[in-house]
């Protein structure tokens, strides 16, 4: 019997078929030109994201809505910037990105940062106005960011944007007589203005119209504080954030009106008691930036001049450098530090940090002054503040203090003087700045007045 092989019963003899030959090499053809497509960038992978966002308008609109309302208001307006690249003719969002923008300046340190911000507010809102002039809630806010750009202290020709805000804010109320945000801005703009008649009736209108509005119950807190009515305007502010509970600045405005009732009660377990509740309300919003991930200075600022009004400087010193280090080359922030040290009499460390707000100083200076830098940081360079009405304090601090040791330094005078020139040129019509100033000169004219010889030479003989 004839056997056949086990292989024979699982392969074939191979053939060749000319048309699974062309099909095969029809496939590597294409493989091929995908492949090199691909590298290219001819072809795109259709798992790839695509290049562009399909993200529409109103999804970075609830972004940014959501971010202010968590209290993150740098994120919010970064949203809003992309929203109004998405649609460039939206004045609603042009208007909210400014409101945002101008509220967020509450959270800058230096003045020149706030008024840099206030001036991104500005633009925003006037190329809103510009897209809907007939728009009252548009020009409203354009009115709002027109006062605070008018009051703030490096600002300008004040009185012209003060002008224009009211102005913008009696039209917003043309257009809509009952817009509450409308009647609360005009309120704040009277406020700035001093009137405070007309100002209390057009918040009561605000608040007739508007009361689930945080920006109504905060521009009656500040109206409330500006009249000295200070508890009521806490009431008020926490009001505002009942609504809107995670901004930061009206815990700080809480605070602050706080430490002003403390500073005006002459009862020791009544004015304890403030200063806590100030220090609280400060330290959330401490917790608030910590939950957030947001490095803000301010709260740290806001708690050391608590306890520095309380006479508790190394607590308050132990703060300001907190605030340093989130912003080493903020001179506003050595200067406040400056004068924590200058008021606990530790007028060594205080020349220095005033130095660096005033004259500016050295990466090296900034690592002293912070008592010494981190490894890996090399210090940061300083740029002095330049004389203004913010920064005068610290001129006279620097000055004082300077002309206070010139009698065991006398080259002290040299910085000395020039400091207190400049404030007298600039502000000598202060009755207060002139007498310290004037104190400093003087001890600065004894100090060089025992250098000189206490009487003339005799004159040489003539030949």
């Amino acid at each position: 019997m004839k056997v056949i092989r086990r292989r024979a019963l699982f392969h074939q003899r191979p053939s060749t078929n000319p048309y699974r030959i062309f099909l095969l090499l029809t496939l590597i053809s294409l493989a091929l030109y995908l492949a090199i497509g691909l590298e290219g960038g001819s072809v795109r992978n259709p798992f790839s994201p695509t290049p562009t966002s399909t993200r529409t308008v109103n999804s970075w609109r609830l972004e940014a809505e959501t971010l202010f309302e968590a209290g993150n208001l740098n994120a919010a307006i970064s949203a809003y910037q992309v929203a109004v690249q998405v649609e460039p003719n939206n004045a609603e969002i042009w208007a909210e990105l400014a409101r945002i923008q101008a509220y967020s300046s509450r959270l800058l340190a230096s003045e020149s940062q706030q008024l840099a911000r206030l001036g991104e507010a500005l633009a925003s809102a006037e190329r809103a106005v510009e897209l809907a002039p007939e728009n009252a809630r548009v020009v409203a806010i354009h009115a709002f960011v027109l006062d605070w750009y008018a009051t703030h202290p490096l600002a300008s020709t004040p009185q012209k944007y003060l002008n224009l805000a009211e102005q913008q804010a009696l039209r917003s109320l043309t257009l809509d007589p009952n817009n509450p945000l409308a009647l609360a801005y005009y309120a704040e703009i009277l406020i700035d203005q001093q009137k405070w008649n007309q100002a209390e009736q057009y918040i009561q209108r605000a608040l007739a119209n508007g009361s689930d509005l945080m920006d109504v119950h905060r521009v009656y807190g500040y109206y409330l504080e500006s009249t000295a009515n200070y508890r009521q305007a806490i009431e008020e502010y926490q009001a505002a954030l009942q609504i809107n509970p995670n901004l930061t600045f009206l815990y700080i405005s809480i605070g602050q009106n706080y430490r002003t009732l403390a500073l005006r009660t002459t009862f020791p377990p009544q004015q304890t008691a403030l200063y806590e509740q100030a220090l609280e309300n400060f330290q959330k919003a401490v917790r608030l930036n910590e939950q957030l991930g947001i490095q803000d200075p301010l709260p740290y600022v806001a708690i050391a001049k608590t306890y520095a009004q309380q006479g508790q400087f190394f607590a308050a010193a132990r703060n300001a450098l907190k605030a340093v280090e989130i912003e080493p080359a903020n001179a506003e922030l050595y200067g406040q530090l400056g004068n924590i040290y200058k008021r606990a009499r530790n007028y060594e460390a205080s020349i220095l940090a005033l130095k660096c707000a005033v004259r500016g100083c050295t990466p090296v200076e900034s690592c002293q002054v912070r008592n010494g830098c981190p490894p890996g940081d090399p210090g940061t360079t300083v740029i002095g503040l330049p004389l203004t009405p913010g920064s005068a304090t610290y001129y006279l601090d620097y000055g004082s203090v300077l002309s206070a040791f010139s009698p065991l330094y006398p080259y002290y005078c040299d910085e000395a003087e020039d400091v207190l020139s400049q404030l007298i040129a600039a502000y000598g019509e202060d009755p207060t700045v002139r007498l310290n100033a004037e104190v400093g000169l003087n001890i600065c004219a004894s100090v060089r007045a025992q250098q000189q010889p206490t009487s003339l030479p005799s004159p040489s003989p003539t030949p």
